[in-house]
């Protein structure tokens, strides 16, 4: 069977920056390579996300590190998935994210959103009650202080009046914005809103959320405004044969998925039902796609047409994947989807 690229297909890398088992100073520096890796072969984007107080991420402190990958590339660009912007204060999150729009001559892609798992937030005294209003205004105020001029709100948990916003991000009008979402509804807010999606699971549930998303940009939409980006999130791994990719695929999501839980374990949480405990689960439910250049890059354009996404973020690291394995992979990835398409 042959397959046809989704329009203007676009890959990108997304990393939870779990704890890999080693020192992390190294794992940062190993990452900073595997961006340079990246950006030489002509990804769009690095996206990273956010977790506080767990293995499941070390980089808590995203924009930071962010700033650091900016600063080792030319062309990648750079940007959280997702902001946590019911965990700051919307002003301080306003001023970083010109500050990184700026530093990167603005690269900056912009994932907001409120957070995953509630006990992160509580860690900082931010009840669960709380977040989705707290999220809510955040995300209302950073909108308006992008436009810049004076800002002044009035909410149930922000207050400003006439603040000067003597900053600017580096993209005009502002930098594109990202939500991740694994529900219709929020699909229909970002494509209201301009935004674009990144999503997760089986193929054929996304779909749910890219048809949602098109629905609803028809009555949202002007002739000038950019196609946006609708992205399917995979972890892959290629080897040079088929056990080689399994080998060093099974033992890393082992701790990929140790690290997930962590939080879960330690305050008796039950896990997520969905997610998958192996290796051969996780492939079975198109989380992970493992295999020779070949297998992986039919199974992703499968999936990538059946979910309707034109934007493949691939995790390259997970747990403890050697650098030179996601370097292989990236390389893969480079001359059996970019090249082809």
């Amino acid at each position: 069977m042959r397959h046809t690229f989704p329009s203007k297909l676009t890959i990108g890398i997304f990393d939870h920056l779990d704890d890999d088992g080693r020192d992390i100073a190294q794992q940062y520096a190993d990452r900073l390579t595997l961006a340079e890796t990246c950006d030489r072969l002509g990804f769009y984007a690095y996206h990273l996300a956010e977790h506080h107080c767990t293995p499941h991420g070390r980089g808590a402190s995203s924009n930071l590190l962010l700033s650091s990958v900016a600063q080792r590339t030319r062309q990648l660009r750079v940007g959280p998935l997702v902001m946590l912007l019911s965990l700051c204060h919307p002003l301080r999150a306003f001023e970083e994210i010109c500050t990184l729009d700026q530093l990167s001559g603005g690269r900056l892609e912009l994932g907001i959103g409120c957070g995953s798992l509630p006990i992160e937030l509580s860690y900082f005294g931010i009840g669960a009650d709380a977040v989705a209003e707290r999220y809510f205004e955040a995300s209302e105020i950073l909108m308006k202080a992008i436009k810049g001029g004076t800002l002044s709100y009035q909410g149930n948990h922000f207050e400003l009046n006439n603040v000067p916003l003597t900053l600017r991000p580096h993209q005009r009008p502002h930098p594109p914005i990202w939500v991740a979402t694994n529900r219709p509804e929020s699909a229909a807010w970002a494509a209201a809103n301009g935004a674009n999606i990144a999503c997760q699971g089986p193929a054929s549930g996304v779909r749910k959320i890219t048809d949602a998303f098109r629905s609803h940009r028809v009555h949202n939409t002007g002739a000038d405004d950019p196609v946006p980006f609708l992205g399917l999130l995979r972890m892959v791994m290629v080897g040079r044969s088929a056990a080689h990719a399994h080998s060093l695929a099974a033992p890393a999501y082992g701790r990929w998925v140790k690290n997930f839980k962590f939080l879960y374990d330690l305050n008796a949480i039950p896990v997520p039902p969905n997610l998958p405990l192996t290796l051969d689960a996780a492939i079975e439910s198109e989380l992970c796609v493992v295999g020779t250049a070949a297998i992986v890059r039919r199974a992703l354009l499968e999936q990538l047409e059946e979910a309707g996404a034109n934007y493949l973020l691939c995790q390259l690291a997970f747990g403890d994947v050697p650098l030179e394995a996601s370097q292989f992979t990236a390389l893969a990835i480079q001359s059996g989807l970019m090249d082809r398409s």
